[in-house]
């Protein structure tokens, strides 16, 4: 996985400048962008990472910007970066999805904090996603027996009920089991219904 990535959006060249230079000096990967159009152009090829937004920017605002990035599904954290007077619009932007909100003058360790909180999740939102599509992918490579078993393991019924319900022997209804155990990578029933679970959730 590519290393994450710090996208600094700001109009203003002199704060670009700083916070590059903050977070570099902290062992961040940082790009500067210096509006929201800009950054919604290199979007398809950023890298993975979070945004730091000024609220308040000419032509598209951190708020709309929050918003675009919502309907793209672009998976990027957003951080809000605000004067007192625009707190009310970095709270509606926390209501579409940003993170976190940092008043202006922040300290380095507060806004720091947060893109370090903003960057685990991110990473853990992506290792999930991962793990989805490598269960979906395991899913659709079942026969659709070997599906009705895995319904009935689900549901917690023992293999003589899933036997009896299927109309077959406990015995074949072990062999599939078993053959669901290996095409799911699951070492354990427990793990199995986890993935059920998971899939479930998603769909």
């Amino acid at each position: 996985m590519p290393s994450q990535v710090v996208h600094v959006i700001d109009d203003d060249v002199d704060v670009r400048q700083s916070l590059a230079f903050l977070l570099s000096t902290a062992g961040l990967a940082v790009r500067v962008h210096e509006s929201a159009i800009a950054f919604l152009k290199v979007l398809p090829d950023a890298q993975p990472g979070c945004v730091v937004t000024d609220i308040r920017m000419p032509e598209m605002d951190g708020l709309e910007l929050q918003r675009r990035l919502l309907e793209l599904k672009a998976g990027f954290p957003v951080i809000v970066m605000t004067g007192h007077g625009d707190v009310p619009m970095a709270v509606e932007a926390m209501k579409a999805g940003a993170v976190d909100f940092i008043e202006k003058p922040f300290d380095d360790e507060t806004l720091l904090s947060a893109i370090r909180s903003a960057l685990d999740s991110h990473s853990r939102n992506r290792e999930r996603e991962d793990r989805m599509v490598a269960i979906r992918k395991r899913l659709d490579a079942l026969s659709s027996r070997e599906r009705d078993v895995l319904s009935g393991l689900a549901a917690g019924k023992a293999n003589k009920v899933i036997a009896y319900d299927l109309g077959i022997s406990a015995r074949t209804v072990e062999v599939y089991r078993a053959n669901v155990m290996t095409k799911m990578q699951a070492d354990s029933l427990s793990e199995l219904v986890r993935m059920v679970l998971m899939a479930e959730g998603e769909s």
